[in-house]
């Protein structure tokens, strides 16, 4: 992209924005305090990764940018509009708009469900269900099955018996059957065998590119995040200790988090 052109697309609202966000899972003697005055900016066409050590608030800051949590304060914003004010009915655009893949699809998918209509489950909201014909949903379940690498013909199939390599095609391809604007992944290759990691890596990463998506990918693993992102933000204790573009950060960062967390990235001796 060339300097002009990241200057028109960083002009454009923010597809989603957190304002000094705070939530206290549990209750208030034995809870935690997951999320600490979080203010996070999340531009079009950025890939974001949202890194650090377990219970630093990462997964939960993005269940509330999916609209999953409520804060305790805050304001959490889609392309300019509030979504914490809003009524549950009232977020069907939000959940057209914006998907999320979990990180074990084991318990995301419903093992009752085949894969088809789990599939096309998002497509039968009524927002989405307008002027659409079955034959329409039909070739758009197809589409989105070749595009994860999936054979439209094991629609009829049921979860198990697909391999945990095949079941998260399966919930990549229901996030983005909707064809939404923001993909929010929750560590969706930790769960898996390594010899299918990179595979899954690089489906995201192409899918990413040729839809023109927009992603908050969670991990803990620096080395995941550099392949896919190019900005980060480093999160410790509920709060965002360090953020910026990624080659920027990787390169001088400031907090002791960040440090550490890049100071595990296996590195290999020649």
């Amino acid at each position: 992209m060339n300097a002009p052109e990241r200057i028109r697309a960083d002009a454009r609202p923010a597809e989603l924005r957190t304002e000094s966000v705070s939530l206290h899972l549990g209750d208030r003697r034995g809870g935690v305090q997951a999320l600490d005055d979080v203010s996070l900016e999340v531009r079009p066409g950025t890939r974001l990764g949202l890194v650090g050590e377990s219970g630093s608030g990462k997964s939960t800051l993005l269940r509330v940018l999916a609209g999953l949590h409520r804060p305790d304060t805050g304001d959490v914003l889609f392309r300019g509009s509030s979504i914490v004010r809003r009524r549950p009915r009232e977020l069907a655009e939000l959940r057209a708009n914006v998907a999320l893949v979990l990180q074990d699809p084991r318990s995301s998918l419903d093992p009752r469900m085949n894969v088809g209509r789990t599939i096309a489950e998002p497509l039968r909201s009524p927002l989405l269900r307008r002027d659409r014909s079955r034959q329409d949903a039909a070739a758009q379940l197809a589409r989105v099955m070749t595009e994860v690498g999936l054979d439209p013909e094991a629609a009829n199939r049921f979860p198990h018996e697909f391999s945990g390599g095949q079941r998260q095609r399966i919930a990549i391809a229901r996030a983005l059957v909707t064809r939404p604007a923001v993909l929010l992944a929750d560590e969706p290759v930790s769960a898996l065998d390594v010899s299918v990691r990179a595979q899954i890596l690089n489906l995201l990463l192409e899918l990413v590119n040729a839809r023109g998506l927009t992603m908050v990918f969670v991990s803990h693993d620096l080395a995941v995040v550099r392949h896919l992102c190019d900005e980060v933000a480093v999160m410790k204790d509920g709060r965002i200790v360090e953020s910026g573009h990624l080659a920027d950060v990787y390169a001088e960062p400031q907090h002791a988090v960040t440090r550490d967390l890049l100071a595990a990235i296996p590195r290999i001796k020649v």
